[in-house]
């Protein structure tokens, strides 16, 4: 009797489930004084319900056996792991300091800013998508991985061989107090005000897999088994004061736990992301790309999921289960989903085992790689909920060479991987299901054309003249000043979704370019409206998306039926980009939009800009040796700019005496003082002043960049780092506007126009019009550049006469002495 209390009731898996459950939930042991509260209340004062005792029997229940799922799951992939690495041929270890080496060298200029970058934009979408109770809002203000990189084989490295496939078996660990990490909590209920929440530490540890694919083109990686993770958090408020991280209770596990859940969602056997090995291509980044999926038929489908639907008798019975199968694959209705980040799109519903849909999609990229799923689900009749099967995944790159390389997780965790070579090569694939014996599916894929930011596109070949400079000495990105438009053409709409139940529809195009916004009339009574509206916006640099919210028009308020972006970087002007955009968030529909940049003309630009007679453009860099203005030996510094009656402000850089801003202002040249003023920045105290400034700009030759290190003044030390340019607009120069407009050529004219008008010529009399209004118009040009030239010569004079006075009284007054 013994024997079989000791097989239901085993202690040890209850005291791990209990350490488990304080580890994901922090405050259950919150819990046990309520329990004891209630018993107080139940023995001492009135009688509850039995309800609350059964209620929680049954949730402890619940987790007691998710928990046991969990671990078996757990132990079979173990198992798994560890027979496919023992049982395949392996090679001796192998030592890797050679790569440690390399690492720490091309770490802080080249891996740290880039994978920052990647890192930091992951980050703010799982802070935004999971926050604590305790915080109400957090936004990331710093991400940088800091100069120790990690280290890789440090008790060597292991080849080995499975399904014909070469897999290197190499340690990671990686354990830095160099970070910099910094985000800004707005505090809930019942705490309240802003916290700084500081990572100053990371510590990472586990193994990893890396598998060479497409000839060793490129490399797939993921971790053997979720890492040890352990994160150093600091909690600071208003100044720079920092404290430990049980002044804000849960933050630090709530951000192990973020950190934990990233990992194994991307990077965790069998997910695997891949690196493509061919050289970097610097004068190209891809930013986007069109993408049609084909969904061809699946195979061998059943019902079997991971809800554990199948029975065990089937390993002991299988040619009776198989033919179970057969009968119940016949009454499958099943359909796919396709999902790729917001955008999903379903195929129609085919019943039996192997569907065949042969339905083609049109899907758009946002940036060089995205990662396609597939989500089966089947249809039951007469239920109105659909059931969740099962899914799968194939994940593509882009590859400097202009090519893409796609790949899939296959059978027994091997790995498929196609490589097309160009643009609108078609690529095959067939793709197992995640689960045991759950069937795979079959879809061919084409990537029609990659995006770039210079311009092109990978079905145009790219112009040296297009390409940007490494060096800096070539032609700038013309993002980086506006002066053209964007004219956007909302040409029609297709197979748009109707919500209304009799089948009409109303629906108009919503566009936001930064601040504007701008709509189409509706179409009454439409699923494929014609628009055909013509739409302008100043462009904007620094690649803003153009928004697209599609609605239909309701009694009783508009419905949303789709939204989409749009990214507008490499419009080239006289070139008109056609683009159909599928709608996100829908199941189907469709915009197709006419995309134009045009550049206004200089007499148009003069009208309503500040800078048609010139501007000042400042670049706030750095600055070097701050003065400490908080208690910790730090300051959060940031510049207020103060030009005349204007001013500026840049953004705050938090506990550091060597701030990086690089930011860009600029100001109507009209002669006015340009001062810079140093502060720290305080949440509850006032701003305290850190060091001021004067930059000169008067005697720069215009259009000629001047790069200076400035002392601050009123402080002992401190010195910032500013690039100013004074810019002044260049007018067009017509060679032959000096002979056109000369006395001679103007009484030719009108000697040759007094002849046709006695000739009764009226063709040649209004020709001679014309060229004598051209000839007008040009003439004003010239003498408005002789007169901008004039005084861009009499203020030079002015400047060289007084560095001659100043320079001769200076040696007067050396005489004198």
């Amino acid at each position: 009797m013994g024997r079989r209390k000791n097989k239901l009731f085993d202690m040890n898996e209850v005291v791990k489930l209990f350490y488990k459950l304080l580890d994901e939930q922090p405050l259950l042991l919150l819990v046990i004084p309520l329990l004891v509260v209630l018993w107080a209340v139940e023995k001492w004062f009135f009688s509850l319900s039995n309800w609350v005792l059964l209620a929680l029997a049954v949730w402890a229940t619940i987790q007691y056996g998710s928990y046991q799922r969990r671990n078996i799951v757990e132990d079979l992939n173990k198992k798994w792991m560890q027979m496919t690495l023992q049982t395949s041929p392996t090679t001796p270890l192998e030592h890797c300091e050679w790569l440690n080496k390399l690492l720490l060298e091309i770490w802080l200029n080249f891996i740290n800013p880039k994978l920052s970058l990647r890192f930091a934009s992951i980050v703010e979408r799982r802070l935004k998508n999971r926050k604590s109770r305790l915080i109400e809002k957090i936004e990331l203000q710093e991400f940088s991985l800091g100069s120790r990189p990690p280290l890789f084989g440090l008790h060597g490295v292991r080849w080995a061989t499975s399904g014909g496939q070469r897999i290197m078996r190499l340690g990671f660990d990686w354990d830095t107090d160099d970070v910099n990490i910094m985000l800004s909590a707005k505090l809930a209920m019942p705490l309240m005000g802003t916290a700084r929440i500081v990572v100053n530490s990371i510590h990472v540890k586990g193994d990893l897999l890396l598998m060479p694919i497409l000839e060793g083109k490129a490399i797939v990686y993921s971790f053997v088994s979720t890492p040890e993770v352990r994160i150093g958090v600091a909690f600071g408020s208003g100044g720079s004061q920092s404290l430990p991280a049980t002044e804000l209770p849960g933050v630090s596990s709530w951000l192990v736990k973020i950190a934990t859940d990233t990992l194994n969602k991307r990077m965790v056997e069998p997910r695997r992301q891949c690196l493509a090995l061919p050289p970097q291509d610097f004068y190209k980044q891809a930013v986007g790309g069109v993408l049609y999926v084909t969904v061809l038929s699946a195979n061998k489908l059943s019902r079997c999921n991971s809800k554990g639907t199948c029975s065990t008798k089937q390993t002991n019975s299988s040619i009776d289960t198989h033919t179970e199968n057969r009968a119940e694959s016949k009454e499958l209705q099943t359909f796919l989903e396709i999902e790729i980040e917001e955008l999903t799109r379903r195929t129609d519903i085919r019943a039996g085992s192997c569907p065949k849909w042969d339905t083609t999609f049109n899907l758009i990229l946002h940036d060089n790689a995205g990662i396609v799923k597939f989500n089966l689900y089947e249809r039951t009749p007469g239920n109105v909920k659909y059931d969740y099967l099962t899914s799968c995944e194939i994940k593509m790159r882009y590859v400097s060479d202009d090519s893409t390389v796609f790949w899939a997780v296959g059978s027994d965790s091997s790995v498929i991987a196609k490589h097309a070579e160009s643009c609108g090569k078609e690529i095959e694939m067939t793709v197992p299901f995640e689960g045991f014996n759950l069937g795979e599916l079959t879809v061919r894929l084409v990537l029609k054309e990659w995006q770039f930011a210079d311009g092109s596109h990978s079905s145009t070949s790219l112009s040296s003249s297009s390409r940007r400079s490494l060096s800096g000495h070539g032609p700038t990105n013309h993002f980086s000043k506006t002066g053209r438009k964007i004219c956007i053409t909302v040409v029609e709409g297709k197979d748009l979704l109707v919500k209304d139940k009799i089948g009409k529809s109303d629906p108009y195009v919503k566009l936001q370019y930064g601040k504007s916004i701008q709509r189409t009339k509706h179409v009454p009574h439409s699923s494929n409206p014609a628009f055909h509206q013509k739409f302008e916006f100043d462009e904007i640099g620094g690649g803003e998306y153009l928004k697209i919210k599609c609605y239909t028009e309701e009694t009783f308020g508009d419905e949303s039926i789709g939204s989409a972006r749009v990214n507008l970087e490499g419009l080239l002007e006289g070139s008109v980009r056609d683009v159909c955009i599928p709608l996100e968030k829908v199941n189907s529909g469709e915009l197709r939009l006419q995309i134009e940049a045009v550049k206004v003309d200089d007499s148009e630009s003069s009208k309503g800009s500040s800078h048609a007679n010139g501007w000042i453009e400042l670049v706030l860099i750095e600055a070097r040796d701050l003065v400490a203005a908080d208690f910790r030996g730090t300051s959060d510094p940031f510049v207020r700019v103060q030009y005349g009656h204007l001013k500026r402000t840049t953004k705050v850089m938090y506990k550091t005496l060597h701030p990086k801003w690089y930011q860009t202002l600029e100001f109507p040249d009209d002669g006015s003082t340009l001062t810079l003023h140093v502060k720290d920045h305080n949440t509850l105290l006032p701003t305290s002043n850190i060091g001021t400034c004067v930059v000169e700009y008067h005697m720069l030759p215009p259009n000629q960049m001047a790069d200076k290190w400035i002392p601050l003044q009123g402080v002992k030390r401190g010195d910032i780092h500013v690039q100013i340019t004074r810019k002044i607009p260049e007018l067009e120069k017509k060679p032959s506007v000096g002979s056109d407009s000369s006395p001679t050529k103007i009484k030719e004219m009108m000697t040759k126009l007094r002849s046709q008008i006695d000739e009764d010529d009226l063709e040649g009399v209004s020709k001679s019009v014309s060229d004598l209004e051209t000839l007008h118009e040009s003439q004003e040009e010239y003498m408005v550049q002789l007169e901008t030239e004039q005084m861009l010569l009499i203020s030079k004079i002015d400047e060289l006469g007084q560095e001659i006075f100043n320079s001769s009284s200076f040696k007067r007054g050396k005489t004198n002495e």
